[in-house]
């Protein structure tokens, strides 16, 4: 076999050391000094991954959510955070969020949407009204007024009473027959020539006669019982519900006199004033809970616990706030991102209402922006699937989880949904975006915007100018 030849050697030129390395010389800068320098507002060399930050926040349809990645320490979260605040500042203001009782059925709290501001003033106006209704319902009780008619509604009722009892007597004398009234007796005795006979007497009258005597006292008798067993408990039945009406015609009255300047007030919001009626309803067939003297002295001591039914659990304020919220958890646990409905113990059990229900951070993100690290957020239980889940439904229930993924079968509170309305922005690296393109299959369709940031950028006369 024929030697195969080796190509000839090329011979490699030595590079001077000025060539290993970019130099920056001062004088190849268009400045003297760095305070000459605007502020560049955005991250250098980073024009993809803005252009698809801006089109995830343009698009306003479900499922458009961010997953920005890229290496540690360029500036990503900053940028996103910058991005965003500058964006929210434009946005309106959400509204309040505020949890209030359903009366109607107690394990289902009303969610109330209110313009930034009235929430506070709501939880405020309803204070006022326990305060007042502690002080004016008492004072209606104890009026001359109502006493008046509280006493009008008794005689007339006892007059009945007496009347009947009365026309009984009439009729028994006129059929020659007695009628003995004594404390919670009655009897009958036969008369002969207007004096009571004796049972001697009687027993010396003819058979006829006895007979026929017999037989008036017991129809008489029939009469009275009926009068006693029939008549006077349906008396006595609706003289209690005169006096029930007397009382809740009072409290109607004091309560929408009370109610009236705040229903003036919020004449605006009809999910308010449909919740004022349910109050003043509420007050009439509860009426004696603010008759008692403890109640009172604890509202004047500010105390409201024993009236925790009217009042306003305020979850997010937006009073003070300016545009719409940028909220970056950085504890994403499955309770911090959906709310928690918090319990308190009360005679060894645990016990909960509405005003225990806590916002999570979807809540103060709601018409805004959350921005979650993905690594942290994948690494609590339950929370990637709880966030998914509410992404899903396009709304925020809070629930424990327990009740979320049954694990329990405490009976709970059910607070209304809130419709969602946030724009998710996820940050990591990219192999954990890879991971979940590859194995989570709802990832895609909730996650459709991917802003990459690189590594490194070109070395151009424009980079440098800039």
């Amino acid at each position: 076999m024929a030697e195969r030849k080796r190509p000839p050697m090329q011979r490699i030129a030595a590079l001077p050391a000025d060539a290993l390395a970019t130099v920056c010389r001062p004088d190849d800068l268009p400045f003297a000094s760095t305070d000459e320098v605007p502020d560049l507002g955005v991250i250098l060399g980073q024009q993809r991954a803005l252009q698809a930050i801006q089109f995830g926040l343009n698009a306003a349809r479900p499922g458009y959510n961010l997953f920005v990645f890229g290496s540690s320490g360029i500036g990503k979260h900053s940028t996103v955070m910058r991005l965003l605040s500058e964006r929210a500042r434009q946005g309106p203001v959400p509204p309040d969020l505020c949890y209030v009782a359903n009366f109607e059925e107690p394990s289902k709290p009303r969610l109330l949407q209110l313009p930034a501001g009235r929430g506070a003033e709501l939880r405020r106006d309803m204070q006022h009204l326990v305060e007042e209704l502690v002080g004016s319902l008492p004072a209606a009780f104890e009026s001359d007024e109502f006493k008046a008619r509280l006493r009008q509604i008794e005689q007339t009722f006892e007059q009945r009473q007496i009347g009947a009892i009365r026309d009984l007597r009439e009729k028994s004398e006129a059929q020659d027959v007695k009628l003995f009234e004594q404390p919670g007796e009655f009897t009958f005795a036969p008369l002969h020539n207007g004096q009571v006979l004796d049972v001697e007497a009687f027993n010396q009258l003819p058979e006829d006669t006895r007979n026929a005597i017999e037989d008036k006292v017991s129809k008489l008798q029939a009469e009275l019982t009926r009068i006693l067993d029939e008549l006077v408990p349906e008396w006595q039945k609706e003289r209690r519900a005169a006096i029930r009406s007397l009382r809740r015609e009072t409290t109607r009255a004091v309560v929408r006199q009370l109610l009236t300047g705040l229903r003036s007030q919020h004449a605006d919001l009809p999910a308010v004033s449909d919740y004022l009626d349910s109050v003043e309803r509420q007050v009439i067939h509860n009426a004696r809970d603010f008759l008692q003297r403890e109640g009172a002295d604890a509202v004047a001591a500010g105390d409201l616990s024993g009236f925790r039914n009217y009042q306003v659990n305020l979850l997010v304020d937006h009073g003070t706030s300016q545009g719409a919220p940028v909220i970056f958890e950085d504890n994403p646990t499955f309770m911090a991102l959906v709310g928690r409905i918090e319990h308190q113990a009360q005679f060894g059990a645990l016990v909960t209402d509405f005003n225990l229900i806590r916002a999570g951070a979807l809540h103060r993100a709601n018409g805004g922006y959350l921005v979650i690290d993905a690594h942290k957020l994948l690494t609590q239980p339950f929370a990637w699937e709880g966030l998914k889940r509410t992404l899903r439904a396009g709304e925020l229930r809070i629930e424990s989880l327990g009740q979320a993924w049954s694990l329990i079968s405490t009976v709970s509170l059910e607070p209304q949904p809130l419709p969602l309305d946030v724009k998710i922005a996820l940050e990591g690296d990219r192999v954990l975006y890879y991971l979940l393109q590859a194995y989570d299959p709802e990832f895609a369709e909730l996650f459709k915007v991917a802003a990459d940031f690189e590594d490194s950028i070109d070395r151009t006369p424009e980079t440098l100018d800039s």
